[in-house]
């Protein structure tokens, strides 16, 4: 189950970020529908990190406690449990999606926004605070801390949230990354944060168990050779999955789109699937695939035709909570039920 923010913990006071009720029901529903693997939520390493002030956040002892339970419910239920931690950047202090999701200012419970350089995403947005050197090692010292704590909560699985233009894929891509310091112009500059960040995870994960990465593979800007303001590419995305790769990261996890908000994307089924392909064959790297994937048999060809070592599925997945058991019997297995419902089949 790729993570999908819920935008349904308290937006302030004690329980700011803290997991409850909704998540809980939500999460194991899913768990008992028969997914392997459950990535919660993008669950923001600071307060300032959070997409809304709904967003789940993992800074605080109160936190914690929750997504201990969590893991528990999705251990209970046979699912490996896993976390998305991520920060929002300039993205950040926004309203819910069902309500328009613009920017919430910071007299109407919102807050300040940072990121690579002050380049607002889109009108009507904030200009960012660009990030000082000092304020971006925080930020690698939040994640590591972020990771530690889900670490003791139970988390068996870590991902790192460096898609859809937030922080971490702002400071990747040319289009919303202009600096001229070591964060900035190259390549090597511009992934610097995320190899950071990476270490900064891998150093406190076990080496047993998987940390991912979740990347946007392409801006989906027009390109033009020789122009580095074009955006994030393709090409960008194999380069740096290698880096990833050597510091420690496990999977790739490979979605697309999010920092440019007038880019042209034509979603048909399966579209971002020939990204994971793509970087699986290149770099040997080991992917999992996303994108309007819906049917069982499509989700199968994946990996036995070798585009992907997983399926992550998002939207399906709130559409039906058992689309596990349904794809396994329609290929020819036996879903695995809970004792409490297996009996009664």
């Amino acid at each position: 189950m790729s993570p999908m923010c819920m935008y349904s913990a308290a937006p302030d006071g004690p329980d700011t970020g803290v997991p409850h009720d909704w998540h809980y029901s939500h999460l194991a529903a899913r768990a008992a529908g028969g997914a392997g693997l459950i990535l919660t939520e993008a669950t923001a390493v600071s307060a300032e990190g959070r997409i809304t002030p709904w967003d789940l956040g993992l800074w605080n002892d109160r936190q914690e406690r929750a997504f201990a339970h969590i893991s528990h419910l999705l251990t209970l239920h046979g699912a490996v449990p896993g976390i998305q931690l991520g920060h929002a950047g300039r993205k950040a202090s926004t309203d819910r999606p069902w309500r328009g999701g613009g920017p919430v200012a910071p007299a109407d419970g919102g807050w300040p926004v940072t990121g690579p350089s002050p380049l607002a995403f889109d009108d009507g947005y904030p200009v960012p605070h660009e990030l000082t050197t000092e304020e971006i090692q925080r930020v690698v010292a939040d994640f590591a801390a972020a990771a530690g704590r889900a670490l003791r909560a139970g988390f068996r699985v870590a991902e790192i949230h460096g898609a859809h233009g937030y922080l971490i894929g702002e400071f990747l891509s040319p289009h919303s990354n202009h600096r001229t310091d070591a964060y900035g112009g190259s390549f090597a500059n511009r992934i610097r944060l995320a190899l950071q960040i990476a270490d900064a995870v891998r150093a406190v994960w076990p080496d047993d168990l998987p940390v991912l990465f979740r990347v946007s593979a392409t801006d989906w800007l027009t390109e033009n050779p020789g122009d580095e303001r074009d955006g994030w590419t393709a090409d960008d995305t194999v380069r740096l999955a290698k880096e990833l790769h050597a510091h420690g990261i496990d999977l790739l996890d490979t979605s697309s789109g999010g920092n440019a908000p007038r880019a042209r994307i034509v979603p048909t089924p399966g579209y971002q699937v020939p990204f994971a392909a793509r970087v699986r064959a290149e770099t040997g790297m080991p992917v999992a695939a996303v994108g309007k994937i819906t049917d069982p048999r499509q989700a199968e060809d994946i990996l036995t035709s070798g585009h992907a070592d997983a399926v992550l599925l998002g939207r399906e997945l709130l559409r039906d909570p058992y689309w596990p058991h349904r794809a396994a019997r329609e290929l020819g297995a036996r879903p695995t039920w809970p004792d409490q419902y297996d009996y009664a089949l």
